[in-house]
């Protein structure tokens, strides 16, 4: 360990055999269970990632910010994401573990930014959850026109929708990883045929017309407050723009949404039947296909309809609507309520990972991330983790902050780039089934782009993501850091030590 204080690391090589079936430390203790696969992984992977963004960012980006460039934002953001999967396939390959960039960042940079990190997880993952079942109850009320007073978003005092699906998936994912696979699989089929539908029928509908200009001409955005800018344009002074390229990059750095959460599939590493060679597939794998999707529909949606009249609410359902297919708009329908429940089950499953993460390493109570031994899961983890959700999606309109998931996962990706680059130094000998190319070269462009993307979110989003740190670093301070095995070990070391002199 390099440090006693707040710095102190955890030794990689005890990373690594820390959830060894074989290992003696601990004979007879409940341990995660290895029963994915690298397909389980993408179907993980794109359960996650292909939800709310592509049914309803596609429409408001383009409309508000990007015009047909939406298809080049999208490149943008999957460029940064698949830079950000390079960095984390290295790392899932050869610390194949749950809690992903937080045990990462605890083995590189210190558990203070371990803590950080984590924190930031848990309010990616939990927002994010709290956020989409919110958005599946009010996809509820509209298609069965249930009572707006407990399923809709406006004038629902409990909304019991999102309770009530929140409380099933919680249960399944608490039951055992092999139960939510089955689950996630089967949901990821029904969506990405949809999906591909989409492309392939709406491309018979494609005016080439639409396309031009490709990146309307900038022109003043609309007024908005202080706390609504960009960062860059707070500290800059520059007018509100839309469209052009900066229409282009503000678009990019919203829809990076929809690529949050591939980073979930890390937290299966210990999980996985085989590590080394099926975390970087499935890393790689989810990204390619989720962003070659997320073009092809920018590309067919824009030419279907002029950009200029979008619908915001539901973009791909209402474009089929105006060429004459509105039967199709029934599929569409169908694949929201797969990817909206897929994302909800492996947001579900991935936070009460990181929480057992957590847990092993002393930060916080060791029996909230027990493993259970009959479901070989963090059963207890993910069912407190569910009622936290439940309560988040019950009471608060959380519709608002999308661009809170965006910010913790740029500066979690920000955190694994850095990573990489630290233990290539640190760690040269270290056994890398999968090495990422060009390092600390494409690392360092992976951070500095994730910092680029974040100045281009809201000063509010900024405060707010720094108010959450502050809570989290309280909680560090008057628990984690007194308890920490890794703390509690190097106490015992200095007494041992001063006991000899």
């Amino acid at each position: 360990m390099a440090s006693w204080g707040i710095t102190r690391t955890k030794n990689i090589d005890d990373v690594v055999t820390q959830n060894d079936e074989d290992g003696t430390d601990e004979p007879g203790k409940p341990r995660l269970a290895r029963k994915l696969t690298v397909l389980d992984l993408m179907g993980f992977g794109i359960g996650i990632v292909i939800g709310t963004g592509i049914f309803t960012l596609t429409g408001v980006e383009a409309k508000t910010h990007a015009g047909p460039a939406i298809s080049l934002a999208f490149i943008i953001a999957g460029v940064v994401a698949m830079l950000a999967a390079l960095c984390y396939a290295e790392l899932a390959a050869a610390v194949p573990t749950a809690g992903s960039s937080y045990t990462y960042a605890y083995a590189t940079i210190g558990e203070i930014f371990a803590w950080i990190i984590a924190w930031d997880l848990i309010l990616e993952f939990a927002l994010g959850a709290a956020v989409v079942a919110r958005g599946w109850s009010g996809y509820l009320q509209d298609v069965f026109n249930l009572p707006e007073a407990y399923f809709g978003e406006e004038s629902s005092t409990v909304n019991i929708g999102a309770v009530a699906i929140v409380l099933v998936l919680g249960l399944i994912a608490a039951a055992g990883i092999q139960e939510a696979k089955w689950l996630t699989n089967a949901l990821v089929a029904i969506k990405v045929s949809v999906v591909v539908f989409v492309i392939a029928v709406g491309a018979f509908f494609v005016k080439v017309s639409f396309y031009k200009p490709y990146i309307p001409e900038s022109r003043p955005g609309k007024d908005v407050t202080e706390l609504q800018q960009p960062l860059w344009q707070w500290a800059t002074g520059a007018d509100a723009t839309a469209y052009g390229v900066t229409g282009v990059l503000v678009a990019a750095a919203v829809v990076f949404f929809a690529y949050s959460g591939f980073e979930a599939v890390s937290n299966l590493g210990e999980e996985t039947k085989n590590p080394a060679k099926d975390m970087p597939r499935g890393l790689l794998g989810t990204l390619a296909i989720c962003t070659v999707l997320y073009v092809l529909v920018c590309i067919v949606l824009v030419g279907m309809v002029r950009y200029t009249k979008l619908s915001e609410g539901a973009p791909i359902s209402d474009a089929f609507d105006q060429v004459g297919l509105g039967w199709a708009s029934i599929l569409v329908g169908i694949a929201a309520v797969a990817g909206l429940t897929s994302v909800l089950l492996v947001e579900l499953v991935t936070v009460g990972r990181i929480i057992f993460a957590l847990s092993r390493d002393g930060l916080i109570p060791k029996r909230i991330g027990a493993i259970s031994a009959k479901t070989h899961s963090p059963s207890v983890a993910t069912l407190s983790t569910m009622v936290l959700i439940m309560v988040l999606a019950a009471f608060i309109p959380l519709g608002t902050l999308a661009e809170m998931v965006s910010i913790g996962t740029l500066f979690a990706f920000l955190v694994v780039s850095i990573a990489v680059i630290v233990l290539r130094r640190t760690k040269p000998r270290l056994k890398r089934p999968f090495r990422m190319p060009q390092v600390p070269i494409l690392p360092a462009v992976s951070a500095i782009l994730c910092v680029g993307l974040m100045t281009n979110l809201a000063v509010e989003t900024w405060l707010r993501f720094l108010v959450w740190l502050a809570v989290g670093l309280v909680i560090y301070f008057a628990y984690g850091r007194r308890h920490s095995v890794l703390g509690l070990a190097g106490k015992n070391e200095r007494d041992t030590v001063n006991a000899r002199a």
